[in-house]
């Protein structure tokens, strides 16, 4: 426990926890304080000033992050047969539909992210109790229920997340890896933080975004300057 209490030590040694930084110091700052033995994954949080019980205010969407996340996404396409090869040439690691209707159902749910087409939605609506608590149920929103599964695949592979409010307001997607170049994080983060700007529904007052910090798996939050987002 001794070294754990040394290590958050030295890590908070490397920056000022009163300070809000901008995207780049705070990347610079995450990269120094991520104490981990293997590759730690950077999040940020962005408490957003909307009531997420009100549909209007309900902020939802998709961003591709210019750099990816560093994380190897298993993608799983429900479809008919000819899409399904169309999945499987682009990078879907795997694809099918009845079998893994049943697998599903079962319980089985070792995939990131699902996408699939118009026409099956009847028999993956069935899966809503297995795959709504995971975060995993195709929705066209997300762009994860379309017919150009072969185009769908490869933005999952290339870095494109989903994002939603949670019921404290709150955004939390990944940008990165403790790996990237503090430039490359900066830019993530700054992918979702404009992209965030141009969903802020007309309804909400005041201020838009109202924190935002950034850090490592068990590595401190940093704080971000909200006028990054501006």
């Amino acid at each position: 426990m001794a070294q754990l209490t040394k290590k958050r030590k030295a890590a908070a040694a490397k920056y000022d926890a009163t300070k809000a930084y901008d995207l780049l110091e705070a990347a610079n700052i995450v990269k120094q304080t991520s104490t981990t033995k293997f590759d730690a994954t950077v999040d940020i949080a962005v408490r957003l000033g909307v009531d997420p019980k009100k549909s209007t205010e309900m902020v939802r969407g998709t961003v591709s992050l210019p750099h990816g996340t560093g994380r190897t996404v298993r993608v799983l396409v429900l479809a008919d047969p000819a899409k399904c090869e169309e999945a499987l040439a682009a990078g879907a690691d795997m694809a099918g539909l009845d079998d893994y209707v049943e697998k599903i159902k079962g319980g089985w749910t070792d995939v990131d992210v699902i996408i699939c087409t118009p026409n099956v939605m009847a028999k993956v609506g069935a899966l809503g109790r297995v795959l709504g608590p995971r975060g995993l149920m195709p929705n066209p929103k997300t762009g994860t229920v379309t017919m150009d599964v072969a185009k769908a695949t490869k933005e999952v592979k290339a870095g494109k997340i989903d994002f939603k409010v949670d019921k404290a307001g709150i955004i939390h997607a990944v940008i990165g890896k403790a790996s990237f170049a503090p430039e490359k994080l900066a830019e993530n983060a700054n992918e979702l933080l404009q992209t965030l700007l141009k969903l802020k529904p007309s309804t909400a007052k005041g201020a838009y975004v109202m924190s935002i910090s950034v850090s490592s798996t068990m590595g401190p939050g940093i704080k971000v300057d909200t006028r990054v987002a501006g």
